[in-house]
């Protein structure tokens, strides 16, 4: 018997898992759903460690988000062999992977994530229903009533009401199912002027995919697979913007679009302790198997562990040839036959510094991405629907081209704050990388309230961005913050009997709202961050 709630959030990755805990945190009872069996999104169901602005560590997030990642580091600290000289670091970075200050395991952010919810979850308060996919959602007089989930394990189905929904799906699925007016894919130049947006509007063209595996290396080991039943195709696919074939070691530097080499060398004999994860200096993308790295052999104690793991999310296995958002299966599928053919290419003809070929000791891995095939659960997707929100974020307000090195728009209702370049990955309307410089921003509470619906809210990378503006909001402690502030924004609005509208709308409403989140430890503006 599933008990009613007060508030339903559908989608359990970190907008999700943000919002229900904040929800909770104000005393509110909620449902949170997931299609997966694992909670956690971007950094457990599809395998991706943090991208993060480069202040992380001094400022820039939430209290929450900031705890998380210190959780994940005691994890480190309380059960692995670490080094002693790796034990004392504060700032420890488990993976010592260049993308993130931070690279790690899925499976301990689960842990964490997991611990994070616990005390709610034993108090009462919150109910987690995983392997529950949205199939169907009702509405009248501008009030979602209810959300029919189906079981993905026996194919039963619940309908769920509450007076608060929150959709924390990776495709803002709910505002599709609900009939909330959303977008989807590039807008038009000429809806907001924005200079990289096109001439019309082109709603099947979204952001690749990338079905992410870990890999680790066991040299005189062969951990071949089967050949994928795809390979034949991407083994010979060449992009028309690609300097070679899409499966080899040469492919575009997304900021220049110049041909760049990329090098492979699996399990380094280099310290970790002296990688920097500084993506402001050095992108660091150009040596894969240190770039995402999510376990470093060298961290520990010796012979603790016989090679390191890396996380395999490179432009080798992006994914574009069809939409994910309207062709989930076969773009799934396909996506999936990808990344199989670029582990069976790397094991059987990728070229080696040494002049031979193949890497057969690769050996994907099961046990870290809790799958049967080591493929991730889930694909990382980047871009999902947009609900049309009271505020559009527009590449007017971060572009740093636009708006100069110190501008940015400062916004009345600011909830939260992030930073990342806008990164666009190659997209299924056949665009190249759009890398564009942008500055540290805001993010304003009228994106998260919907024009016309008085009782869903946004709680992930379904906000009033565009399809530009969505390549810097949507990395994970930008996600975090949204979800958090849905959540915490529900709880407040059942518990005075608001609507949303009226909390972003009214200055003293607002400010009573952003007491609470100054409170929780919500950073909601940017210090000086001139010598950082």
């Amino acid at each position: 018997m599933i008990p009613e709630a007060d508030i339903l959030v559908v989608g359990g990755g970190l907008g999700g898992v943000a919002a229900a805990l904040a929800a909770c945190r104000a005393g509110r009872s909620v449902v949170l759903t997931e299609e997966t069996d694992w909670i956690g999104g971007q950094l457990t169901s599809q395998a991706v460690p943090p991208d993060e602005h480069p202040w992380v560590e001094q400022f820039g997030t939430t209290a929450s988000y900031r705890r998380l990642r210190e959780e994940i580091r005691r994890y480190y600290r309380h059960w692995y062999p670490l080094r002693a000289e790796a034990l004392t670091l504060t700032d420890l970075n488990p993976g010592a992977g260049r993308v993130s200050k931070l690279c790690h395991e899925p499976r301990v952010a689960l842990a964490v994530l997991e611990g994070m919810l616990a005390p709610h979850r034993a108090a009462g308060r919150l109910t987690v229903l995983t392997e529950h996919r949205p199939i169907s959602a009702e509405s009248d007089n501008d009030v979602v009533r209810s959300v029919t989930l189906e079981d993905l394990r026996d194919g039963t189905h619940r309908t769920l009401s509450a007076r608060y929904v929150l959709d924390a799906t990776e495709t803002g699925e709910l505002l599709h199912l609900a009939d909330v007016e959303h977008a989807n894919g590039a807008e038009a130049r000429a809806e907001f002027d924005e200079p990289h947006a096109p001439d019309e509007a082109q709603p099947l063209n979204q952001q690749g995919i990338t079905v992410c595996f870990a890999l680790s290396h066991h040299e005189g080991e062969d951990h071949t697979i089967d050949r994928p039943q795809d390979y034949g195709f991407w083994r010979t696919y060449q992009p028309s913007f690609w300097p070679g074939p899409l499966l080899g070691f040469e492919a575009p530097d997304p900021r220049t679009l110049e041909p760049v080499p990329r090098t492979f060398v699996p399990n380094p004999d280099l310290d970790p302790l002296g990688v920097s994860a500084d993506q402001s200096a050095d992108a660091g993308d150009k040596e894969l198997w240190g770039f995402r790295r999510i376990l470093a052999r060298k961290l520990h104690a010796s012979g603790a562990f016989d090679s390191d793991i890396t996380l395999v999310n490179w432009p080798l296995n992006d994914y574009w040839l069809k939409p994910y958002i309207g062709q989930e299966a076969e773009a799934l599928r396909e996506a999936r036959q990808l990344s199989l053919s670029l582990l069976y290419w790397l094991q059987t003809e990728a070229p080696r510094a040494d002049g031979g070929t193949g890497f057969p000791g690769l050996r994907i891995r099961p046990d870290v991405t809790g799958t049967a095939d080591g493929l991730a659960k889930a694909a990382y997707v980047r871009e999902c629907r947009r609900i049309k929100a009271v505020t559009t974020v527009t590449e007017h307000d971060v572009a740093i081209d636009l708006v100069g090195p110190r501008g940015g728009t400062r916004h009345r209702d600011s909830v939260g704050v992030g930073s990342y370049r806008i990164d666009l990955h190659p997209s299924t309307g056949g665009d190249d990388y759009i890398d564009i410089g942008s500055v540290p921003f805001e993010i304003p509470l009228g994106a998260l309230v919907p024009r016309r619906v008085r009782n869903l809210l946004p709680a992930g990378k379904n906000i009033g961005t565009t399809h530009i503006t969505n390549g810097c909001y949507r990395l994970h402690p930008v996600e975090w913050n949204v979800g958090e502030v849905a959540g915490a924004l529900a709880a407040h609005c059942v518990a005075e009997d608001v609507e949303p509208q009226q909390v972003q709308a009214e200055d003293k409403r607002f400010e009573e709202f952003a007491r609470l989140l100054d409170r929780d430890g919500v950073q909601r503006h940017w210090p000086d961050v001139r010598g950082y």
